[in-house]
């Protein structure tokens, strides 16, 4: 099994397999494979090799998964670490990350988010809640040439979590023509052509043309 492959380590075999599928179907991997335990992950990466993304739930039948995160971390530095949760306590992320890991995501967001998460993390960035506010932060130098309006801004945050116009117009009380006015507008200034565009550019794929 060649290092490009996915390993999901969930106590749900339903939920891992779904995970897994997910990961062939829509996120580029050619393998993904399930295993419900950390001595499962670990002989698995012993007889396989480390994976190059490793998708981990926060609560295992033994507890948390932090102790594997460092482990993980430690052992296998390479492998991209990414954390789901049903739990949306605000405090998890900041632990996913203080133990190692590279990013964070809760079961209960849209597939469209947790794809976008795991091209993050195998582009060798994170992917955290505050890193939604992505045009605030690592993004503010390429940003403030385009001159984006304050609502400009929310709106392209939202595109960035990979939520639907219908979904920013309810979040932002609006409505969908003026979602796709804003988003006209925004692809304008930045100077793309669709919304895949825009995130390739702000994820740091490429820099913005002059």
């Amino acid at each position: 099994m060649g290092q490009n492959y996915a390993l999901v380590v969930d106590d749900h075999p339903l939920v891992a397999s779904g995970i897994a599928n997910f990961l062939i179907t829509h996120c580029r991997f050619k393998q993904a494979c399930v295993v419900t335990n950390e001595d499962d992950c670990y002989r698995h990466i012993r007889e396989n090799g480390p994976p190059r993304l490793l998708v981990i739930d926060f609560w295992l039948s033994s507890g948390t998964a932090l102790k594997l995160l460092k482990e993980v971390k430690q052992l296998y530095p390479q492998v991209r670490l990414l954390v789901v949760s049903g739990d949306n306590n605000n405090d998890i992320w900041q632990k996913v990350s203080a133990a190692g890991g590279h990013g964070f995501v809760l079961k209960s967001e849209p597939p469209e988010l947790f794809s976008r998460a795991v091209f993050a993390l195998t582009d060798n960035l994170t992917w955290f809640p505050e890193g939604n506010e992505f045009a605030l932060k690592t993004n503010n130098e390429k940003l403030s040439k385009f001159n984006l309006t304050p609502r400009q801004v929310d709106v392209l945050n939202m595109i960035m979590r990979g939520l639907p116009n219908k979904r920013i117009a309810a979040q932002l009380s609006i409505s969908e023509p003026t979602v796709k006015e804003h988003i006209s507008n925004i692809l304008k200034k930045i100077g793309v052509n669709s919304r895949v565009e825009a995130i390739t550019l702000l994820h740091g794929k490429r820099e913005p043309s002059e």
